[in-house]
């Protein structure tokens, strides 16, 4: 099944999250090559679900704002879709 270049793009991110546990016993989880995106949750499964959660929304709104979006492995979001003709499909 092809994965939607949105959806390569946050799974490859997440495989780089960070997580760590804060002195009030709450964790922190972040992926430090997206500025910005960063999560907390009382317990280490939580904070990965709202980490989950984020880059869908930090990639669309910087992409409106025109911001850079940083290239991860192989998926550059801030090229023009090529489309190919319809004679070729």
């Amino acid at each position: 099944m092809l994965k939607s270049i949105l959806t390569g793009y946050i799974d490859s991110a997440l495989s780089y999250a960070e997580y760590d546990k804060l002195e009030d016993g709450t964790f922190s989880g972040r992926i430090p090559k997206c500025k910005g995106v960063i999560a907390f949750g009382k317990t280490l499964p939580k904070c990965e679900n709202e980490l989950q959660s984020i880059p869908e929304d930090w990639i669309l709104v910087g992409l409106k704002l025109g911001h850079l979006i940083p290239i991860i492995d192989e998926f550059d979001l801030n090229k023009e879709p090529t489309h190919e003709s319809m004679a070729t499909v």
